[in-house]
């Protein structure tokens, strides 16, 4: 079993970029995982810049609050002390899945073997969203994205309430199967049977 996530990770700050609607319904530039690489090589986006490439648009990120990061940290840790030898856990990941997609998943867990920022969408086996001001973002644009990479298993975790929205049957359209589970329901992942987990139970106050 292998972790990798960014052990230096710094507190969040305000975005440097202010954001806009101004071109919503117009045709806009598209940009390619090159040109997002780009971006960063040349300190348009700086490693405080939390953005992701979806649809070959820019798309920046909420802040992530206290409570999320404690609610990933006491299920990772979980998760690592249980995931088979086979499996790896990214955290933090810088995930590639395509030419016009960079997405940062809380938790991707897959088979070990290939880069794990280049993991092929058939090949995750879970992943998980840890949400609190992005729940409504996690549970509809971003599943649907998951959905339509052909991801098979999608969690997302409300930090507050620890009840889980589960995506399973992918399709172009989104999810097929969605089913919302309290706290102290035991949570199954379909291709990782070892990592049943009851999220009440773990300590989270």
């Amino acid at each position: 079993m292998m972790l990798l996530c960014d052990m230096n990770e710094r507190p969040s700050s305000p975005p440097r970029h202010a954001t806009t609607q101004a071109a919503e319904g117009l045709p806009r530039w598209r940009w390619s995982l090159a040109d997002f690489d780009r971006l960063h090589e040349l300190g348009v986006l700086g490693e405080d810049d939390r953005v992701e490439l979806i649809g070959g648009e820019l798309v920046p990120m909420q802040a992530k609050g206290g409570r999320h990061e404690f609610v990933k940290t006491k299920l990772i840790n979980w998760m690592m002390r249980r995931l088979p030898e086979a499996l790896e856990i990214a955290v933090k990941l810088g995930w590639r899945p395509d030419e016009a997609t960079y997405l940062e998943p809380d938790v991707l867990i897959y088979g070990a073997g290939p880069a794990p920022s280049y993991v092929a969408p058939s090949q995750v086996l879970l992943a998980v969203e840890v949400a609190d001001s992005s729940h409504g973002y996690d549970t509809g644009r971003k599943a649907r994205i998951y959905a339509s990479l052909g991801v098979g298993e999608y969690w997302v975790i409300n930090a507050e309430t620890l009840g889980t929205a589960v995506h399973r049957s992918p399709t172009a359209a989104g999810y097929a199967d969605i089913v919302e589970t309290p706290a102290d329901a035991i949570i199954t992942p379909t291709l990782v049977a070892g990592l049943s987990v009851r999220l009440a139970d773990l300590a989270i106050r």
